[in-house]
């Protein structure tokens, strides 16, 4: 799986990108969010609040239940807003 990282998300985790091979067990995007702030440091910091961050799933916006699999691209962000 691909995964994108975006705006302070990026400056927090310290990298724009990355690719990992999901964990058994994780197979939406509630886990993957789960499975990275696992990971501690930036991860944890940078994901411990569901309500301000943002998935896009293949360039979709997705739900904590859209199913993820290892050919997906994974995109985190802050809420978008506009004028």
């Amino acid at each position: 799986m691909k995964i994108l990282y975006f705006a302070w998300l990026r400056q927090k985790i310290g990298t724009d990108a990355e690719d990992v091979a999901l964990p058994a067990g994780v197979g939406d995007v509630a886990g993957v969010i789960d499975w990275l702030r696992g990971r501690g440091g930036g991860y944890a910091e940078a994901l411990g609040d569901d309500a301000i961050v943002r998935v896009a799933v293949n360039q979709a916006y997705a739900g904590p239940d859209t199913p993820v699999g290892d050919d997906d691209e994974v995109a985190l962000f802050p809420p978008v807003t506009g004028g």
